[in-house]
């Protein structure tokens, strides 16, 4: 659904126009330093970046799903990094919040998240539990007018900027599954909360993640997410569905920007006297890619209007999810092939892109857990 489609394009203009002036230029940068530059991330806030999904009644563009994906598929064309810092915001960080928060937790933290004030992170991850999110063990037992958090959390996107977390712990240790955890704001600076190193990772120079451990932690009670214990796992599942349409159109425009960049190698570079782009075998991996990129780019738009008609798009933002990955993971293998040797070296940008990109086929649920999702909705609405 598109709100204003003139305010759309004028956004969309501007976004483009950032990524490939003010953006791609800084990506070797910021591999080097593994860090965003602040003067990039001071445009970003002026830009509005960091509200970009927070409602305007808090401050922010309160974009609908098809514009948030189609402003992702231009963030995509760029270093995961840089969308990264302001991703958790418009994402994982808030949506628990916008979704089942109340309106004091809302008036309290979104309009500073919106205006980049204040970083979010979503901390579910643990060391015992990934995948099976659900077995997590973080216990959170209400002291009075507090609930006392212990337990950690590993591989917490943007944990060491953060200024909140949405932290899923467990309230009633009787219930295993899903239904004994609830959702909990915590305050980066609160008794009991610490940091673990930062990550070193394959790729996503840039993008923090570290461990974030509870000690103790007294969380006021009025912070517990909707007032409401024992639905933070449903709370949980509706911000991934969210957010795995976005990393699918993260997926494209990375995707895009790759083989963008193996067209222009192989239409200059050549070999036994013709270029590259002459070869049919070059063309058939120009061929596949671009087929590949157009079959993710329609089934994540149609997911994304599905989604702002209120439909249950959980199948397909897995599906879309499960296939945008798999095929950003295919281009960036073929374009490595394209380069060839070329490819295989840092000053050209492709092998970057080429580790970047394999997380995306992990986070937000891994193929694996994308397929069990779409198998089990098949079922469940066959048996409706």
């Amino acid at each position: 659904m598109i709100n204003d489609q003139e305010t759309l394009n004028l956004l969309l203009d501007n976004l483009s126009r950032f990524v490939r002036e003010r953006l791609v230029p800084r990506e070797a940068e910021v591999a080097e330093k593994d860090c965003i530059p602040q003067d990039i991330v001071e445009e970003m806030k002026a830009l509005g970046l960091f509200g970009l999904c927070i409602p305007e009644d808090f401050g922010g563009l309160g974009l609908s799903m098809e514009e948030e994906v189609l402003v992702a598929f231009e963030l995509g064309r760029t270093s995961p990094a840089f969308r990264s810092l302001f991703g958790t915001n418009n994402g994982i960080g808030s949506q628990g919040l916008i979704i089942d928060g109340s309106e004091d937790q809302k008036q309290r933290y979104l309009p500073r998240m919106a205006a980049g004030e204040l970083i979010g992170s979503f901390a579910l991850t643990e060391p015992g539990s990934g995948s099976d999110a659900a077995s997590l063990s973080t216990r959170a037992v209400r002291e009075g007018d507090v609930y006392v958090l212990n337990g950690s959390k590993r591989f917490i996107t943007n944990a060491p900027q953060a200024g909140i977390f949405t932290v899923m712990a467990r309230t009633n240790p009787d219930i295993k599954g899903a239904g004994g955890i609830s959702a909990f704001i915590v305050e980066a600076g609160t008794p009991g909360l610490s940091l673990g190193k930062i990550d070193q990772k394959m790729g996503q120079k840039g993008a923090h993640t570290c461990d974030v451990i509870f000690d103790n932690c007294r969380v006021p009670v009025a912070n517990l997410i909707g007032g409401v214990e024992g639905v933070g796992f449903k709370t949980a599942m509706k911000v991934l569905d969210k957010g795995r349409l976005h990393i699918a159109a993260v997926c494209v425009g990375a995707a895009e920007r790759m083989l963008g960049d193996a067209l222009t190698y192989a239409m200059e570079r050549k070999q036994f006297g013709q270029p590259l782009a002459e070869f049919q075998l070059i063309q058939a991996m120009l061929a596949d890619s671009q087929a590949d990129i157009y079959a993710a780019r329609c089934m994540i738009i149609d997911a994304a209007r599905k989604r702002d008609q209120l439909q249950d798009v959980s199948m397909e933002a897995s599906c879309c999810k499960m296939f945008a990955s798999e095929m950003c993971g295919r281009v960036a293998d073929r374009a490595v092939q394209i380069f060839g040797g070329a490819g295989y070296i840092s000053e050209y940008g492709i092998e970057r892109f080429y580790r970047d990109v394999r997380l995306f086929r992990i986070y937000e649920g891994t193929t694996q857990i994308q397929q069990l999702v779409i198998a089990r909705n098949l079922i469940r609405r066959a048996g409706q």
